[in-house]
């Protein structure tokens, strides 16, 4: 049995007006461009390296490499965020272990951090005393600021540790177009 339905004009618009706003919600709308971002801006990626890849930058020099998983306590967690000074969702990380003989080298840890609206992705090596050896970006997925790839930004960070100050035009130089990213690496 075939039913015919009317569709009144108030229920069009209603239909519509649903419609409008999923499609929307789909969109990622810029405040400092005062617009919508196009599809081609949402669906950026740009690959700087594979993780394999930053991995051997990170321990050019050790006989071998593994990973671990380390899962935080919420104890542990709970020191961490108030050291950091904000929360993040992941209870456990993949990190990267250098090793030459009985000693270790260092650790690297992979990283997704949003940057302005989406995520980019980068591994940092600390060495044993806790100071930054090297920050590298393995993606990243914005259109603009992808600058926070280039050697001449990361080198910034090389020797800084947790109990240092990391301040945007004091201690990091920031990237014009790229303030978010800076601040979420």
């Amino acid at each position: 049995m075939l039913v015919h339905l009317r569709l009144s004009p108030l229920l069009l618009m209603f239909v519509f007006a649903v419609a409008a706003d999923v499609f929307a919600a789909e969109r990622i709308w810029d405040n400092d461009l005062k617009r919508y971002l196009t599809e081609e801006e949402t669906n950026h990626s740009e690959v700087f390296m594979t993780e394999n890849e930053a991995v051997k930058i990170m321990f050019p020099k050790s006989e071998r490499v593994r990973k671990a998983v380390i899962r935080l306590s919420q104890e542990k967690k709970d020191v961490v965020e108030q050291r950091i000074g904000w929360k993040f969702p992941e209870e456990s990380f993949d990190v990267y272990i250098g090793e030459t003989g009985d000693t270790i080298d260092g650790y690297a840890m992979v990283h997704n951090t949003i940057g302005k609206h989406k995520h980019m992705t980068y591994m940092v090596g600390v060495d044993n005393e806790g100071a930054c050896t090297d920050v590298e970006l393995l993606v990243f997925r914005e259109a603009k600021g992808s600058d926070v790839g280039r050697k001449r930004f990361n080198a910034q960070y090389e020797g800084k540790t947790v109990s240092d100050p990391i301040r945007i035009n004091k201690d990091i130089l920031n990237i014009s177009g790229a303030t978010m990213s800076v601040r979420s690496i």
